[in-house]
């Protein structure tokens, strides 16, 4: 076993074997570069990407997913592109195909209602069984208080 005292710190071998093994791996999981034409087509793609959700990760943009669907759906994506289609219908052609959520900013329609409001939904209650609990527990100490006063007893 290598301590500290033996020449190289445990914490420097664990940093090397770290960086080793992500070198190794790391280009496992890089995104395939796409035949851009120019700089503007590259921003609009990855601007496009960002905006719509992996299936497979479902909190990861199509942009950062490493997922084989999410390399299938950026390659449609750059071939919708290259033959004149617009950000809105590819998003339309996706949305047609995969539903609203591949889009991570959803329209607020009667379908996407759950979606938009459960969150401000989740905080009401929280909120309203804070203030019950609270308004029981100001509603018990009083009548603790009086229990000790009528029994005599100091703390």
């Amino acid at each position: 076993m290598m301590r500290a005292s033996d020449g190289m710190p445990i914490a420097r071998i664990c940093l090397a074997l770290t960086l080793c093994w992500g070198l190794m791996h790391g280009s496992a999981y890089a995104i395939d570069p796409l035949p851009f034409k120019d700089r503007a087509e590259e921003v609009r793609f990855q601007k496009l990407t960002k905006q719509l959700r992996c299936l497979v990760c479902q909190n990861q943009d199509l942009a950062d997913s490493d997922a084989d669907l999410a390399k299938d759906l950026r390659k449609q994506v750059f071939e919708m592109m290259q033959s004149g289609k617009s950000d809105a219908e590819i998003k339309q052609y996706l949305v047609a195909r995969y539903n609203d959520f591949v889009l991570y900013d959803p329209p607020l329609k009667p379908g996407t209602w759950l979606l938009w409001f459960t969150p401000f939904a989740l905080v009401g209650i929280g909120a309203v069984v804070v203030a019950a609990i609270l308004r029981r527990r100001s509603m018990q100490a009083p009548a603790a208080s009086r229990t000790q006063a009528d029994s005599g007893e100091d703390w």
